[in-house]
């Protein structure tokens, strides 16, 4: 089941580019403008809180070189903000700025903009605006969160289910507590590592620089995970001390529900909730929203687990049928705040990508909530079937027993086996769209919300600024094999650009071939093709250093070899700016 989730993620959230949860609103000075005299500083205001790298924001002159620049911090204490001083005189000409910050909800954005000091250059300096997201750090750390959120369910929900239901025989359950201990804390170990590269847009491999491990660990991401590990050790001393008893004091639940309320905090403290408006609530809406799905999917699991033992009491099915209602309810209330906070505007719903993944979202909810009330229909048919035989059970028989007749029949099932039969079909039902609607809940997390969307769009357009990244999509197909090259080239401009090329099959995956070839030909000037000398990057190709010398309609082919006779060439137009 694990699998299938991370199946569906990489269907759902691989193939598109991965969304900025902070947008930029404005710029002082503004993109495009003519100013009379050099600023004295550079801000930027961006549609959430933001944390600033190392290299946020770099400035170059007219003539290509780059300016020498304070430390960048928030403007006036704003962490909404990021900001810079300039030297006290500054040439005249145009300038470009270049920048990238990390959202509050831990994903990395950057773009760049530029201002003219007393007149605009008669060319503008080109910049590499820092490294679009590397496809192989992202694939790796978004498989980390999606199993961190499965390994969460399943820890919170499985002790919510032992310490509130009270099953008699808790030696099945032990297996699903430690695998989803040990997940969570691979996971999170693994998300520690890849957090460096994750912001700065580079390979897994340079992980492994001390340098930049040690500043994303002092950032809120870096914290919330560090925090995350020292309770999943609490969790595990937890656990042991518990082990052994049969019943669990007040006290001890307490101490358990605020072990998982601070696990839970781990999560919404660097995501969409720790951002935007209702700060405050917006959290402790997230987190009773995450601990109710935990309790509820993780419950489930848990009890499918012990249904298959026909000794499961049917006393503890019913009290995880009430403890399920009461989930249910706490994620409609804290959905509907949530969606309302998230979306903005009832356009939102269709108009955007955060608006089209809720409603397949609540889509799904319905289903499971249907899943929920066959669930309970037979656990009180369980129940009834249960008390039918222990009164039966309590008739008074004659010495010997009743008298047998000739031609008595085998006995047939009991309505309890029948009842427990049915019941298990109706969580595994709940267990299998719950996976779902979590791992929906998930992609969620890391598309833009609406309202911010919003925000950016009623942003001033940019009159002079440098355009976004060129991304082409050549479909392809050769043989039995078929799929898309989706090609990268930053920033679109003449001059040197990085390319950044990788294959997705026919179901939206990223696939791996053999070799892929990449030249550029300008007809109307009879250029090229100029080869782009691609080299395999782990799980994508690419090259840091392609240089466009005309501006023009450009013809892209790409060469994608998918076996050892099989190759096919397919051409793209694209439009190279000056």
């Amino acid at each position: 089941m694990l699998l299938g989730a991370v199946l569906v993620l990489l269907v759902l959230g691989g193939a598109g580019p991965a969304s900025a949860h902070a947008a930029l609103k404005s710029t002082d000075p503004e993109d495009g403008t003519v100013l009379r005299s050099a600023p004295r500083s550079i801000t930027l205001t961006f549609t959430e809180s933001v944390g600033l790298l190392d290299d946020s924001l770099r400035v170059l002159d007219p003539d290509n070189r780059r300016v020498r620049i304070g430390e960048a911090q928030h403007a006036g204490g704003r962490p909404d903000t990021a900001s810079v001083t300039l030297p006290a005189k500054l040439a005249k000409g145009t300038y470009v700025v270049a920048w990238r910050v990390v959202s509050a909800d831990s994903h990395p954005v950057g773009g760049a903009f530029t201002f003219s000091v007393g007149k605009a250059s008669a060319t503008v300096a080109t910049v590499d605006t820092g490294p679009v997201e590397n496809p192989a750090t992202a694939g790796l750390y978004n498989i980390a969160r999606y199993l961190a959120y499965l390994a969460a369910a399943l820890l919170i929900g499985t002790a919510a289910f032992v310490a509130l239901c009270r099953p008699t025989d808790r030696g099945p359950l032990r297996k699903p507590l430690v695998v989803g201990w040990w997940t969570l804390l691979g996971t999170t170990l693994a998300l520690l590592a890849l957090r460096a590269p994750y912001e700065n847009g580079t390979g897994p491999a340079t992980a492994l620089d001390a340098d930049a491990f040690t500043r994303a660990l002092t950032g809120r991401p870096g914290l919330a995970l560090l925090a995350r590990l020292a309770l999943l050790l609490l969790a595990a001393v937890f656990a042991v001390r518990i082990r052994k008893r049969d019943a669990w004091p007040r006290p001890l639940l307490a101490a358990g529900g605020a072990l998982g309320v601070a696990l839970a905090l781990t999560w919404v403290a660097s995501d969409h909730a720790s951002a935007g408006i209702q700060v405050p609530l917006a959290m402790a809406s997230a987190v009773l929203h995450l601990l109710a799905m935990a309790v509820w999917l993780g419950g489930l699991t848990a009890l499918l687990i012990l249904l298959h033992r026909t000794g499961l009491p049917p006393v503890v099915v019913a009290r995880f049928s009430r403890i399920a209602f009461a989930s249910v309810t706490v994620l409609v209330v804290t959905g509907v705040y949530q969606s309302w906070r998230g979306l903005g505007s009832w356009s939102a719903l269709t108009g955007t990508t955060y608006g089209r993944l809720l409603v397949a979202k609540l889509a799904a909810v319905v289903l499971l909530l249907a899943a929920a009330g066959l669930s309970r229909r037979w656990t009180v048919r369980l129940v009834a079937a249960d008390a039918e035989t222990a009164v039966r059970e309590r008739v008074p028989q004659p010495v010997g027993g009743p008298p047998a007749t000739a031609a008595e029949e085998p006995a047939a099932p009991s309505a309890a086996d029948a009842g427990r039969r049915n019941l298990r079909r109706g969580v595994l039902a709940e267990v299998a769209v719950g996976v779902v609607v979590l791992v929906l809940s998930t992609v969620l997390s890391s598309t833009l919300p609406g309202r911010a969307a919003a925000e950016a769009a009623q942003a001033p357009a940019t009159a002079g600024g440098l355009p976004a990244a060129s991304v082409t999509t050549i479909p392809f197909e050769v043989g039995r094999a078929r799929g898309k090259v989706q090609i990268t080239l930053d920033p679109g401009r003449v001059g040197d650009n990085t390319v950044q090329a990788v294959v997705f099959g026919p179901d939206g995956g990223i696939v791996t071939v053999p070799e892929l070839r990449l030249s550029l030909s300008l007809p109307a000037q009879q250029i090229g093709p100029l080869d782009a000398r691609l080299t395999d990057q782990g799980g994508y190709w690419g090259t840091n250093s392609v240089t466009v010398p005309l501006a023009g309609t450009w013809t892209m082919k790409a060469t994608v070899r998918t076996s050892e006779i099989d190759q096919v060439s397919v051409t793209k137009s694209v439009r190279i700016v000056a």
